[in-house]
């Protein structure tokens, strides 16, 4: 991909899996890829056996990076990201934090009301950067295959990030698919996947 012209619309099929937003990692925008469900959705899991820091893991852009270094760390959730091919492509990960969010912007499978506590919406690593939700602000995704019951939905539940928690180790960030709640939860519990991967733009 050479410009922004050149992306497809929202939900297009994309390298793999369905285009679902842009996301800026350190300075370089990528375009983000949702990992087909019956391929690349992962049943309620732990994202790591061990409250231990993981040292590569604190990025909220960069999910790639989050999900090497869990996996190097033993997580067998990061492991199966990476272990995946889908569509010929074989650099899929966990999305970060400021990634599933974008992911829930564009895909949000229900008609609830959104979360709107403190800073919950915003998102600075989104292109272009997004504001607080409102209760009413995303809407239900338009494309019938993500809405609820859908063949590729999210949900409604809880969706592991590969976010570490930066101040307490032993939790990692999770999404909400029902309403957009962001929340940290100890490492142990079991939560949902679903892998992505990028193309930088």
């Amino acid at each position: 991909m050479g410009t922004l012209n050149e992306l497809p619309a929202i939900n297009t099929p994309l390298a793999g899996g369905f285009y679902a937003g842009r996301i800026n990692v350190d300075g370089v925008l990528y375009a983000l890829i949702v990992a087909p469900k019956a391929d690349g959705e992962h049943a309620d899991i732990a994202w790591n056996g061990s409250s231990k820091s993981v040292a590569g893991a604190l990025s909220y852009c960069d999910g790639r990076a989050n999900t090497n270094a869990t996996a190097e760390a033993g997580s067998k959730l990061a492991q199966w990201a990476l272990d995946l091919r889908i569509g010929g492509h074989d650099d899929w990960y966990l999305p970060s934090q400021d990634e599933l969010e974008v992911i829930y912007r564009t895909f949000k499978p229900t008609t609830e009301a959104n979360w709107c506590y403190a800073r919950s919406g915003i998102n600075l690593s989104a292109e272009p950067p997004t504001r607080p939700y409102t209760p009413v602000f995303p809407l239900q995704t338009v494309h019938e295959a993500f809405r609820d019951g859908g063949a590729e939905a999210f949900d409604d539940v809880w969706y592991w990030s590969s976010t570490q928690h930066a101040s307490v180790s032993g939790y990692a960030w999770i999404q909400n698919f029902n309403g957009g709640d962001q929340r940290s939860r100890h490492k142990y519990g079991e939560f949902r996947a679903r892998a992505v991967r990028r193309l930088p733009i």
